[in-house]
């Protein structure tokens, strides 16, 4: 078994604060895009990627890749907005097996007023709260990661040597084990699922 080296204390409370600040953020701001113009974020992020497309419109298989869905949750998502007059379903010229997704002008409508919400929440509940330095620090960051997640060898994490008393500074569960560690030392991980909505 390769080497791991736990996450200690802090770096759980990183990861795990990441993760709940995450599926809180984007929970408030789907609720507020619900209850002021019958959208959720899932949707919205549909509508924003074809308004921002070419002719505002967007091959089905294209789109999914974007939105990291699968294509049957593309198309359930695309149902519903096909249902409520914001998107059209067209023919791909280029590809008679292909389809395309159209934003309707009143999709286009729709999309315009909720962005008023949208990004009115996203400044409420990321920019003002952090201010420019932190806001900055964490640009920095997320383009740290970014750039590990897009990188094409992955390092092995070797453990951290010991400290002075002998023992490594990622205690508990440093050293491999033979079978999966305790629960309370894992990092939480949720179970994949496709965006809010």
């Amino acid at each position: 078994m390769p080497e791991v080296c736990w996450l200690d204390d802090e770096e759980q409370r990183v990861w795990r604060g990441l993760l709940g600040v995450r599926g809180r953020l984007q929970g408030r701001l789907d609720e507020e895009l619900v209850a002021a113009h019958g959208v959720n974020l899932g949707d919205y992020e549909v509508l924003v990627n074809l308004s921002e497309a070419p002719g505002r419109s967007m091959r089905m298989a294209e789109l999914a890749s974007r939105l990291a869905l699968s294509p049957s949750g593309l198309t359930r998502r695309i149902d519903g907005l096909v249902r409520d007059g914001l998107v059209a379903r067209r023919a791909c010229p280029s590809d008679r097996r292909g389809s395309l997704a159209v934003l309707t002008e009143e999709g286009l409508e729709r999309l315009e007023s909720a962005a008023v919400t949208h990004v009115a929440g996203v400044r409420r509940y990321l920019i003002d709260p952090l201010g420019a330095s932190r806001l900055a620090g964490l640009f920095s960051g997320l383009a740290q990661i970014e750039g590990a997640l897009d990188g094409a060898d992955v390092k092995v994490t070797r453990l951290k040597p010991a400290g002075p008393n002998g023992r490594r500074s990622c205690q508990p569960g440093s050293v491999p084990v033979a079978k999966s560690p305790p629960r309370s030392i894992q990092p939480f991980v949720p179970p994949a699922t496709e965006t809010a909505g």
